[in-house]
């Protein structure tokens, strides 16, 4: 699947993208040309080149703070796709073999889950378990969970269905085996799609959250943090909330566009889409045929 994906330009751009804001994430705290917390006397000064984004009302190096951030935006979104994916694939699948009592009971929760408003729902947990960024994507996640649920659950149907599959729990098959030999390949995909969807709806909710100050306390730095601080001086600085807004925004589109992508190049559609391109590169498809015959 990796391959295929990497075939289209789109995918290559969004995994250039996403592969980017990771390294951002891994060696940000270690770029940042000033300590990120530094304050000093030059509160909102312009772009120099000592700070290459300026400096916040406290004078704290924008740039500095946005690689020191980027970390906790990136492992948050991250966390939460996971918490989701956990939550919700496992039951999914299940829910087709393990008999009527536990799909009926995954069924209402996932239906439960999907009425409550997560970003109430983790505001509420939140104020219960105490301020911290694990807290609140735990919840989202398990908020989320159901768009898992239901695309394992709807892969898993349309497998449990084929004949091959029948023909396995007639001979005796147990359950994980059937799972991992004829349910998984097909459900893959589909969660792949969601997986990275979720990415990007995850990166949604952590800035949101840090926006409103939940999550991570001032003055750990957050992308979300930086923007709610940088609204706050539009009339100094019009300018300051394009850096974090626009890194929030090259993220969620880049995961949308590699949803995309592998939603190309998966299933029947993908696969005749991948086989006409090698037979076009090597000189033997259709159109190169065509265009033989009429020289």
């Amino acid at each position: 699947m990796v391959s295929r994906v990497l075939s289209l330009t789109s995918g290559r751009v969004a995994a250039a993208v996403l592969a980017l804001i990771a390294l951002l994430a891994l060696l940000g705290p270690w770029l940042a040309p000033h300590d990120p917390l530094a304050q000093s006397t030059a509160t909102l000064a312009g772009p120099s080149g000592s700070h290459w984004l300026g400096t916040d009302h406290l004078g704290r190096d924008v740039l500095s703070r946005l690689l020191a951030g980027s970390r906790v935006s990136v492992l948050g979104s991250l966390e939460v796709a996971l918490v989701a994916l956990a939550v919700g694939v496992i039951p999914g699948i299940l829910s087709v073999h393990l008999g009527r009592v536990f799909e009926w009971l995954t069924l209402r929760i996932a239906d439960t889950l999907v009425a409550l408003p997560f970003l109430l729902f983790a505001v509420a947990v939140i104020a219960l378990l105490g301020n911290g960024i694990t807290q609140a994507m735990l919840v989202t996640g398990a908020l989320i969970s159901p768009l898992f649920y239901r695309v394992a659950r709807a892969a898993t149907l349309t497998v449990a269905r084929s004949p091959y599959v029948e023909a396995a729990i007639v001979s005796g098959a147990s359950v994980g085996w059937i799972v991992r030999r004829h349910v998984w390949a097909k459900v893959l995909p589909p969660i792949a799609v969601a997986l990275a969807q979720t990415i990007g709806v995850g990166f949604v909710i952590v800035s949101s959250l840090t926006f409103l100050g939940i999550g991570v306390q001032p003055p750990a730095p957050t992308w979300g943090g930086l923007l709610a601080s940088d609204l706050g001086y539009l009339t100094y600085q019009p300018w300051a909330p394009l850096a974090p807004a626009l890194l929030i925004m090259a993220t969620v589109w880049a995961a949308n566009l590699l949803a995309d992508a592998i939603r190309d190049v998966t299933g029947e559609a993908g696969r005749a889409l991948i086989d006409d391109r090698k037979a076009r590169a090597a000189g033997t498809g259709p159109a190169a045929t065509a265009t033989a015959g009429g020289a």
